[in-house]
Parts: structure tokens; sequence; C-alpha cells
């Protein structure tokens, strides 16, 4: 027993000094104690979820071709017998080449160095704060007076067009600023108290919280949010119309992000864990989860891999005329989202981590003139994989080895295939195919790899990690319109970004708030209570 102890804090050592040299900085987002651990893919046992973001893809070798796939099946199921597209056949992926094309277009087993140039930026807060900023001020780098006095301005005026169409409302009156940011606290302690129903603070029940509910009556707040507004009346012209209501907002929360904080030189674009709570979920009702609308819309965004800061977002709506979804070719529609994504970190020698919907060759290709340097994990459902070998997405009739790798180069370009419990493919020009890693196990050992995997799995799984802890501090006020939802998220996102800031400043230093405690403390200090200091 004391050998296997002895065994198992000697890997978790070596895993620890390979996290620091792939510059991965601890997390910043997190708590102290159990949750603020190593990245979660050195560190976790053999049932870690930071395996689940690869998982998918390395089963479909692993599925026989006559049944039907399934979202999640047991990793350690063997190999089916028969697999896609054999060791010689033409049953790869479309627009896949075969061996012949390969060589003409340049691919070669021939492996040659690859150096990424020194990034060109220092990354983390762009201002410094000092040590008596408050988690409003924090907050107000985001959101500030004149994007507040702008809410009011605008749901004034909507209320007043609503009421000269429809009737006066005798209860209403116009809303202050004040009243505006008390407005937005009480819907900000949903993510504090995790209750789905803003209201309940006026209720009698478990959510209610009399400590804040005095600072406004139940009915004057139902009116507030009668009215609310950002944007009032349709523009004439547009870029966004179907997010026309919403869209002045994102440009000024993507402006402020761009000018707090310098992300650091590697970042991943993915969609963000933004789905509903996994306990209501469970608790909830067939007739309930029945009445709950889908989501209307994606939301994408870029993320700095040694912080957790999102430093840019995407939101496109899945209906109308004017959404990307009319684009049906889905790989077209995830490239237009990633460079759309990237087109502010050009020339800077930035290394992005993309998964299966995006990685493809032509957008690597379009990247690299722009110096940005990618790694993506490939999968040949998922992914557009013109121009990559056939021979490279299929599998072997040979079984492999755990740990064996084959690559393939074009260029600075490497296609990576690996196999551990099935096979994963990786394209990237951010990486030597020469040099080796180590995945590291608790339960396994270590697992050899190549550099690029070692740095794809320890890179996504830190984002893994920021995502489960994300979702605990998202607002959990659930409006029925589409603009309302995303404007609440984008709301929960700049408060997760201004406690990275927080984190990373010297106000840290003084009172070391968790991320529930800076929450309850920016509720207070919007709704401008006198004793400010969290109760968490």
């Amino acid at each position: 027993m004391a050998e296997c102890g002895r065994k198992a804090l000697s890997l978790l050592e070596a895993a620890r000094s390979r996290y620091e040299s792939l510059q991965i900085s601890d997390d910043v987002f997190g708590e102290s104690g159990d949750d603020s651990s190593d990245n979660p893919f050195y560190s976790t046992s053999g049932d870690s979820d930071s395996d689940n973001y690869i998982a998918e893809v390395g089963e479909e070798d692993q599925q026989q071709p006559q049944h039907h796939h399934h979202h999640h099946q047991k990793r350690g199921d063997k190999e089916g017998s028969g697999h896609r597209g054999g060791s010689g056949g033409g049953g790869g992926p479309p627009g896949a080449l075969s061996r012949s094309q390969a060589e003409e277009e340049g691919w070669t087993e021939t492996l040659q160095d690859v150096t990424v140039p020194p990034f060109k930026e220092t990354y983390g807060p762009a201002q410094k704060m000092t040590s008596s900023a408050t988690a409003l001020d924090f907050f107000q780098l985001f959101v500030p007076d004149n994007c507040i006095q702008n809410m009011v301005t605008q749901t004034n005026m909507y209320a007043k067009k609503f009421q000269e169409r429809f009737g006066s409302d005798e209860g209403w009156r116009p809303v202050t600023t004040k009243e505006m940011k008390a407005f937005l606290g009480f819907v900000t302690s949903t993510s504090v108290q995790r209750c789905e129903s803003v209201l309940s603070i006026w209720s009698s029940g478990f959510f209610s919280n009399q400590s804040i509910a005095l600072k406004m009556s139940q009915a004057r707040f139902e009116k507030i949010l009668k009215y609310f507004h950002i944007v009032a009346f349709r523009p004439s012209q547009g870029s966004n119309q179907g997010l026309y209501k919403i869209q002045p907002f994102l440009d000024s929360l993507q402006q402020s992000f761009s000018c707090t904080f310098r992300p650091s030189q590697t970042q991943v674009l993915h969609e963000p864990l933004i789905d509903e709570d996994p306990v209501f979920i469970t608790t909830c009702t067939e007739r309930e989860l029945r009445k709950r609308k889908k989501r209307k819309f994606s939301l994408w965004v870029r993320q700095c891999t040694s912080t957790g800061f999102i430093c840019q977002i995407s939101v496109h709506l899945k209906e109308g005329t004017d959404c990307l979804a009319t684009l049906k070719n889905k790989p077209q529609l995830h490239s237009l989202v990633a460079k759309q994504l990237c087109q502010n970190i050009s020339g800077k020698n930035t290394i992005i981590f993309t998964g299966p919907s995006i990685t493809s060759l032509g957008l690597f290709t379009e990247f690299s003139k722009q110096d940005i340097y990618c790694c993506g994990l490939l999968s040949t459902r998922k992914s557009d994989c013109t121009g990559l070998p056939q021979n490279m997405l299929v599998c072997s009739s040979t079984p492999a080895q755990r740990g064996q790798s084959r690559v393939m180069m074009k260029g600075s370009m490497s296609l990576i295939s690996w196999y551990n419990k099935g096979h994963f493919r990786f394209l990237t020009n951010a990486y030597p195919p020469t040099k080796q890693g180590i995945i590291i196990k608790r339960k396994s050992g270590e697992i050899t790899c190549p550099l690029a995997v070692e740095a794809f799995a320890a890179h996504l799984s830190y984002i893994c990690k920021y995502d489960d802890k994300y979702s605990k501090y998202f607002i959990f006020h659930k409006p029925n319109k589409t603009w309302q939802q995303v404007f609440w998220l984008s709301v929960s996102i700049a408060i997760n970004n201004a406690y990275i800031l927080y984190k990373m400043s010297e106000a840290y230093t003084v009172k070391r708030y968790s991320r529930a405690q800076f929450g309850e403390r920016l509720v207070r200090e919007l709704l401008d209570l006198d004793d400010c200091s969290p109760t968490l």
C-alpha cells in the first residue's frame, strides 16, 4: 500500500512538472481546496470529465458500421470488427485524398521540425486596479455607468411607446439609474442563491432573501422587468437584425473585453457550457421539462487557456432569415465563426486550439498566413476533411498499440493519428511532430504521445475545468425572449471575467473572496446596501 502511494505521488509530481512546462498558469478562476487542483487532465481519476472532450472522437472507430452512433459509449469497448473505410478502400470521409493524390499534394511521412515564433505580447490585465477596488469597480470595467444609463433611457422610451399603443399603466413611473442598478443586482443574485425565479427573493420559501428584498418592492421590480430594454426600437438598417435589441450591448462588452485584458499565447475556440442547470433537469417533472423552450441561439467564445478569461464572444441565432443557420454546410458555418473570433489576433503568433467542428486544413492554412497557429482535434464525422490523406483517417487492419502514433506532413502542417483505446487524430502547425510528450494518468501511468497531443489535452482540460466551475455561477433567471437570454448570459460572462481580473489584482491580496463571495458582494454593491460584506 505504501509503495502504491509513493508511486502515485511521484506520478503526480512528474505531471505537475510537465504541466508547468506547458506554461499553463494556476487556475485563476478556481476556489481554494480540491476544486482548484492542478490541471484535471493529470490529477483526476480514470473517470475524469477531462477525458470526455475527446472521448467521443476516439469512439468513432470503435463502433461497428451497422449500428447507430450513440453519443456516449463506454470508452472501454473494443474496436468493432468492421472499421470505417478499411485500410485500402475508398470509404474515407468526403474530400479526403487517395494515397497518390496525397503524394501529389505534398503529403509525406518525412518529418521536420516546426518552430512557432515568440509571442509578441505579455498577457494579463491591461490596467492596474488599486487594492481598494470593489467588486462593482471590476464589474463596471465591462458594464460602466454610461451603459447602465442607456438601459434606463431605452427602458423608459419603450415603456412610453408601449403605453401609447396599449393604454396607460398607472403603476408605472420612469426608472432611475439607481433602480436599474438594483434591478441588475436582483437578477444577478440568482447566480449566488442558485434559484431559477428571481421573484423567489420576495417569497416566504427556501430562496427568499429578506436582506435584499426590502430594497425594492416586488411590484416595482416586475414593472421594470416588464419594460426592460437595451434597444427600444428596431433600427432601419443593421448587420444583425435578429439581435438588434442586444447588439449595442454586445459590441460594448466586446470592446471592454479587448481593452481590459491581454490573453496569453494559447487560446481556445469553443462553445461554453450554457445549458440548463443539471440539478433542475434531474428534479423537474416531465411536464415542466416540456414547457422549457429550446435555446434559439448558439454562443461561441475565444478563451485564454492560461486564465479562463473569455476574450471574445460570438452569438448566432439558430432561426431566422439573417442567421448563420441559413448556411446549410456546418463546416462552412463554424469556419465563419472561427474567422470572426480571430479577426483581432492576426500577426501576434497566437496558438489556437479547436474542436472537431472547426478543425480543417483550409481554415488552418488561411490562419497560418495571418501568423495564427493552430492545433485541432479531427473527427471523420464532424470535421471538414478536404485535402487530408485518406489513409490517415481510416483504421488500419493491423491492431494498434496504446501510445502508438503515425504522422504525415505537408509543409509545416502535421496530421497525427494517435491510439489510446481508440484512434485520435489531430491537425497542427503549432507543435513539431518530431517531439514526444507524455500523458500521465494516476491509474495507467505514462502514455507516450506526440507533443501536440499532450498540449491539446492539457489546455482543453483546463478549459473543461473552467466550464465546470463557470456553470455554477451563471445567472439562473430564465426569460422567454431570446435577446434577454443572450443579455443575462453575457452579463454572467462579464462577472466571471471581472472575478478573474480581481484575482489578478492587488485587491485580492487584501480580501481573498471566493467566486461565490465576490458574486454576493457585487449584488449588495449594485443594491447600494450599507453592509456589503459577503455572508457566504
